[in-house]
């Protein structure tokens, strides 16, 4: 039986209960696994872009790759590399290069031009090849190519129009060739070289052996080019005359004058003092073919002997394809006994007879000089 005053519930009296407070549940908002959708018009700008860009790359490199092979200057520039490169046949192969007798003489030059000298082995240096403007007019593109032959620095215009296509490229060729003509005049010698290479007068020449070989020889020569033109032989020989061929299709006039060796002018003089003294062998007033004489109005009593006193001293110019002998004094001396006309009587003639030594050399085919006395 409770008694009064205690809880029938189970807890002390007097001893608060303790409340734990729970709380309140947060609710958790669940994110949805849908993701973002795009805009169709940003994907459009997108591909807009893309396309764009790969549109201007092609473009680019269709612009370089014409530029560097295709361009009339990429022409013009192959064609001078290819004589850089001494490769003379392909350059001479080139679209509008290459020039026969009949253009030749409807531009004025030389119809029987030689084309010895379009080869590797005649070619100067060229470097630095550049080109450096490039206009067109009424379909014909002047290309000015700038470049060094040998020390010299030099620009060339080219006149190239097209000729076809190579697939979406233009094919170019010269409207007018770059060939150009040395009018050469080689004094002094028939043999003479160009570049290092050798070459006879009548070699070139459209006359062959009957060549007039103190004529000038007309020789094709490529353009852009240097030529240096030297005599170099036992007989003679000359410092180069450089031609530098800076403009197409145009004749260039180029002279050398050689100058005899110190061998060959002692020959001549050996060969003059032989003849003179031959000459001084004939016992008469006017020794046959000789350069001296003597008149005497007197008889004879003793037969003339000669002697030169005064040698001649020889010196050598050149003269066409030969050699002219400058004039030259000397003394000749006389001696013989003489009678009198007038009153018989006898004396003694020892006379200086001053003459004169003048002469042409003509150097034959087979290398020997044929000198003649005047």
């Amino acid at each position: 039986m409770s008694t009064s005053g205690e809880s029938t519930s189970g807890v002390a009296a007097g001893v608060p209960a303790e409340v734990i407070e729970v709380p309140e549940a947060t609710p958790v908002r669940r994110r949805g696994r849908r993701g973002r959708r795009r805009s169709p018009t940003g994907d459009l700008i997108l591909l807009s872009i893309v396309g764009v860009l790969l549109i201007g790359a092609f473009l680019a490199a269709g612009a370089t790759l014409y530029t560097q092979f295709y361009s009339a200057s990429a022409f013009v520039v192959r064609y001078a590399n290819l004589l850089a490169d001494g490769d003379a046949t392909q350059a001479l192969a080139l679209p509008g290069v290459a020039v026969d007798s009949a253009e030749l003489e409807a531009a004025g030059l030389p119809a029987n031009a030689s084309e010895d000298l379009l080869r590797a082995s005649a070619l100067g240096p060229l470097s630095n090849i550049r080109a450096m403007s490039e206009t067109e007019v009424d379909g014909t593109v002047s290309v000015t190519l700038a470049y060094t032959a040998g020390r010299h620095d030099a620009t060339t215009t080219f006149s190239v129009v097209q000729d076809g296509m190579i697939g979406i490229f233009p094919r170019w060729e010269f409207a007018q060739s770059p060939i150009a003509v040395m009018d050469l005049t080689v004094n002094g010698s028939s043999e003479f070289a160009v570049n290092g290479f050798t070459v006879d007068k009548r070699q070139v020449s459209p006359d062959g052996a009957a060549a007039d070989l103190s004529a000038s020889i007309p020789l094709l020569v490529f353009s852009p080019g240097i030529y240096s033109v030297t005599v170099d032989t036992p007989i003679a020989s000359s410092p180069g005359v450089a031609m530098l061929s800076d403009v197409p299709f145009a004749s260039v006039p180029v002279t050398v004058t050689a100058t005899a060796s110190d061998e060959f002018v002692a020959l001549v003089q050996d060969k003059v003092d032989a003849f003179l003294e031959e000459c001084t062998q004939q016992q008469v007033l006017q020794p046959t073919a000789c350069p001296f004489g003597f008149e005497l109005s007197d008889r004879i009593v003793t037969l003339p002997t000669w002697s030169i006193a005064q040698d001649p001293t020889v010196r050598l110019v050149a003269d066409g394809a030969g050699w002219r002998i400058v004039e030259s004094p000397a003394m000749a001396h006389i001696e013989l006994r003489v009678r009198s006309l007038f009153d018989g009587s006898v004396s003694d003639v020892s006379v200086d007879v001053p003459f004169v030594v003048t002469g042409t050399i003509d150097i034959l085919p087979d290398g020997t000089a044929s000198i003649l006395l005047g």
